[in-house]
């Protein structure tokens, strides 16, 4: 489980807000690599002002080069953003430690490989510590370092991501990240249209297709048909295309920092969980979908059918009184309503137990039996998240591959 405070299911619950995902499948655990402040220069020009000569070159209508470049029109994000001065702009240094990213070599057709690694990703405690605004602008300058990386050879056009999804969990679905990675690619596609030429996504677990069903109605067909899901056998798959000496030994190449770190730890920033002594605020706002109020001496279910493996069961709550009792059930009967004495308890050592489950009831019970005095109001959403069907076929294959003998 995760939450803005942790406490275990079944015992009463002492704080304003609360989120937990449940998935029917079991996910890999998380862990942490060392952060490190970005070590690439900010010049004080606008990614494309290096293009000067683009122009003359006919290529003042290359599809990544944003149109604002050539005065074709103004553009809100753009001023919000103030992407005339974007390199020059100096990061909060919470983003410059832990923004999950960087630039490291060149495929063979010279393009920059730009990696993320969402292990390390940790947009709750980014959220937490600046301002969205900060975090949007952060990510342009990214896109703006890329165009210059681009600019720079005078010979290629777009960039290659590399998305290390090692790692992926429930606490990367947490609501409010994903509606900034929701806003974030909006942008990106309105701005810096036709920037990638592949997404290439490593180590995809099962997670994935839920996690890429949430962002694919804000990208394009066209991006959605460059995403690249190599098997088990990636780091043979990926010198295919690019140089070994330039991939990092931690994907495939013999790329190496100079002290021998094999991660390139001087070119890609592997994040980590942000400090808590970075954040401004306790908690992000959010919009409930539904308030009710539980009676004194009464209790509230929410009942969620999940019809088939792989879908996440997402939610999250917050109360206007201080304490109220939580635990969540599996239904052992379909169809008709069950009292809590009737239905099996999930505890979070016994999630994992979803997975063998092909069609289940999960139902939420906020507990307020105990209090004979007071009523608590109680804003929650409630989400089942579906996969999207593409991408877990995908796996399911690499994953037949893997496991049938060699012929």
């Amino acid at each position: 489980m995760q939450g803005e405070a942790a406490a275990p299911v079944g015992f009463t619950c002492s704080f304003l807000r609360f989120s937990l995902l449940i998935h029917v499948r079991p996910t890999s655990p998380l862990s942490h690599s060392c952060p490190h402040p970005s070590s690439v220069p900010m010049e004080p020009q606008m990614p494309w002002q290096a293009l000067n000569g683009c122009r003359q070159r006919g290529l003042a209508k290359c599809p990544w080069v944003p149109a604002e470049a050539f005065g074709s029109g103004g553009s809100s994000f753009r001023k919000q953003q103030d992407l005339h001065n974007i390199l020059a702009w100096q990061p909060p240094e919470v983003v410059r430690l832990y923004n999950a990213n960087g630039t490291c070599g060149h495929n063979n057709e010279g393009s920059p490989m730009r990696y993320h690694i969402i292990r390390g990703l940790d947009l709750k405690g980014l959220l937490l510590s600046i301002s969205r605004q900060e975090l949007l602008r952060a990510k342009s300058q990214s896109c703006g370092l890329s165009l210059r990386e681009c600019a720079s050879s005078g010979k290629v056009e777009k960039i290659i991501a590399v998305f290390d999804f090692e790692g992926l969990s429930q606490r990367h679905l947490w609501k409010p990240g994903v509606e900034f990675a929701q806003e974030f690619l909006t942008a990106l596609e309105a701005n810096y249209p036709e920037i990638l030429r592949n997404i290439i996504v490593v180590r995809a677990s099962k997670l994935f297709p839920v996690a890429f069903n949430l962002i694919k109605p804000y990208i394009t067909e066209e991006m959605c048909r460059k995403v690249v899901i190599p098997g088990d056998d990636w780091k043979q798959e990926l010198p295919e295309s690019t140089s070994p000496d330039q991939l990092p030994v931690e994907f495939g190449g013999t790329m190496t920092d100079t002290d021998g770190n094999s991660k390139c730890l001087t070119k890609i920033n592997y994040g980590g969980e942000v400090p808590r002594s970075y954040y401004l605020r306790n908690q992000v706002r959010v919009q409930y979908k539904h308030q009710v109020t539980v009676g004194r001496g009464s209790s509230l279910q929410v009942e969620n059918e999940i019809l088939f493996p792989g879908c996440v069961l997402r939610w999250q709550f917050t109360l206007d009184e201080v304490d109220i009792g939580f635990r969540v059930f599996l239904k052992t009967k379909m169809g008709e309503r069950q009292r809590a004495g009737e239905m099996m308890e999930v505890l979070p050592s016994q999630l994992a137990l979803l997975a063998y489950f092909s069609v289940l009831a999960d139902v939420l019970r906020f507990d307020n039996t105990y209090s004979l005095m007071h009523a608590k109001r109680v804003s929650h959403t409630v989400e089942v998240l579906l996969p999207d069907k593409a991408s877990e076929e995908k796996i399911q294959s690499l994953e037949a591959t893997r496991q049938s003998p060699l012929q």
